[in-house]
């Protein structure tokens, strides 16, 4: 592979590896890693470039870095943190009940399997349409339509348990009393 074309498959896919880490991952920082470490792959390596199968190829290298780290070092989804209210707009209850929403929200992202988690992220945090989805991951708008709705069935539960077991043990005494 001359550098020429190195440079045109660097130039046409990091960008879009550098999101699919960071859609499994939830950190800019190791996704940024992980793509370059990708390509560094391909240059080592020499590897042989077919046009019809590059763009899986970058993937599966890049998902193969992914699981390594992840195995090594649990990851933290920084989803909340871009999405802070006012700290000095919420009473110290409504921060409380923040607080624990934030946590019942990570703890179910890290639940969600991962292929439901990555539809979920690109549509949420990317703000990409189901089409642009399907078209990235390489399959159909109906199997991202499933995707998308088991991420949101697995965190319409997950959540309900957590917040409604958050709420009983606030609140839990004066309901067992009222009910006596």
């Amino acid at each position: 592979m001359t550098r020429e074309e190195f440079r045109k498959l660097f130039d046409t896919y990091f960008d879009d590896i550098r999101k699919y880490i960071f859609f499994r991952s939830g950190d800019e920082d190791l996704a940024t890693d992980i793509a370059q470490e990708t390509f560094m792959r391909v240059w080592e390596k020499q590897i042989e470039i077919n046009h019809q199968t590059v763009k899986g190829l970058l993937y599966k290298i890049a998902l193969d870095f992914f699981i390594t780290r992840y195995r090594k070092q649990k990851v933290a989804f920084k989803f909340f943190e871009t999405y802070k209210p006012d700290k000095q707009a919420l009473s110290p209850e409504e921060q409380l009940h923040y607080n624990e929403l934030k946590i019942a929200y990570e703890k179910s992202l890290e639940m969600m399997p991962e292929k439901q988690r990555v539809v979920f992220l690109m549509s949420r945090i990317d703000e990409m349409k189901y089409v642009e989805i399907a078209d990235h991951l390489g399959l159909s708008v109906k199997a991202i339509e499933k995707r998308m709705n088991l991420a949101l069935t697995h965190l319409k539960k997950s959540l309900k348990n957590n917040i409604t077991g958050f709420f009983l043990f606030l609140f839990g005494h004066r309901w067992l009393n009222k009910s006596k």
